[in-house]
């Protein structure tokens, strides 16, 4: 059987601020009373120094549009983003549009019929029998399940796939005067706007996806919520979800890595997702990683915030340029169920 091999990343990111300006020239007007003081701890603490949106709060304010009006933005924003990611990433693995056998888009934070996924191969010109899929409402770790789709597609069929991860969190800015609470506080002060590619091949060099696995408790399914609500989509936050991670996230990674002959100690390579500071100290405290095993992940967060599905190949990404690119990768993200993801990557040269 071919195993499916990452043959090239493309990422692609709207303009960027600095959190210090977005909180003193919108958000800072946004919170009032009480409310503001308990806002700006926890922008200053979220860990995140620069973030990138495609509707930027600063230059227009979108927290008062109808859902309607968002989603018409969605489009406008998200196919020219996507269309870069996408080609970027084709021209890494040294394929055209036509190549792809598989699309795989993913996103949570927009909706349209057509779609990103026929839009895009329209325009890209991919074969009209392309196969396409679409995920939606995963939020945060939708690119582990995606992935998993296009690598099992690229070894049944031994032809190239393509995912495309595209969020704009941007667009879901709240009311200010409704429901502001702790939660609303947090999602506005981490999450960002990216769009990342990533082709899979069979065999060649690149990252081989060796596994994805997944554990959901549906005890707490209620700890992270993503609502379609009048005024955009509303994020549910609990501050339980960290307790939760450290009850089954080492299980998971051990599991895991251990089907194929290893341990946590011998994977050099980590792409947790940053769902904010707390969630990466928990993922190292439970995994006893070294003080540089989430650097990357950290660095990510602190230059592009928590962009949602993306991020945690935005972490791959940076792993792979490094100097000495790791031989072995973990990757973690966590989103609604509560459910966590896990994959394993192994280097090929």
């Amino acid at each position: 059987m071919a195993v499916p091999v990452i043959a090239g990343l493309g990422t692609a990111h709207p303009p960027s601020a600095r959190q210090d300006e977005l909180w003193d020239g919108f958000f800072s007007k946004h919170f009032t009373g009480s409310t503001r003081a308990l806002a700006e701890r926890i922008f200053a603490h979220s860990g995140v120094s620069r973030r990138q949106a495609a509707v930027n709060p600063l230059l227009e304010d979108v927290s008062d549009w109808p859902t309607e009006r968002r989603m018409r933005r969605y489009l406008v924003e998200a196919l020219p983003l996507g269309k870069e990611a996408v080609g970027r990433a084709l021209t890494a693995a040294g394929l055209s549009a036509g190549d792809v056998g598989l699309f795989v888009v993913c996103s949570c934070t927009g909706y349209a019929t057509p779609g990103l996924d026929i839009l895009l191969a329209r325009d890209l010109g991919m074969a009209p029998d392309t196969q396409r899929m679409f995920v939606g409402h995963m939020g945060c770790y939708a690119a582990l399940p995606g992935l998993g789709a296009a690598g099992d597609f690229v070894t049944a069929r031994g032809r190239p796939a393509l995912l495309l991860c595209a969020e704009l969190t941007s667009l879901h800015i709240q009311p200010s005067g409704a429901r502001v609470d702790t939660q609303q506080i947090v999602s506005h002060a981490l999450f960002s706007d990216a769009a990342v590619a990533a082709v899979l091949v069979p065999g060649g060099r690149g990252y081989a996806l060796r596994e994805v696995a997944a554990v959901t408790d549906t005890s707490t399914a209620d700890h992270m919520t993503w609502d379609v609500t009048d005024t955009g989509f509303r994020m549910g936050l609990s501050p339980k979800v960290p307790q939760v991670l450290s009850r089954h996230v080492r299980t998971l990674v051990d599991d895991l890595v251990g089907r194929h002959g290893a341990t946590p100690s011998g994977v050099d390579g980590w792409a947790v997702h940053p769902g904010g500071p707390r969630i990466l100290n928990v993922v190292e405290r439970e995994l006893a990683l070294p003080p540089e095993g989430l650097a990357a992940s950290r660095a990510t967060l602190d230059e592009h915030g928590n962009c949602s599905s993306p991020t945690v190949l935005l972490i791959l990404d940076r792993l792979r340029r490094a100097a000495s690119p790791p031989g072995r990768v973990v990757m973690l993200a966590f989103g609604p169920g509560l459910t966590l993801y896990a994959a394993l990557l192994e280097r090929r040269d």
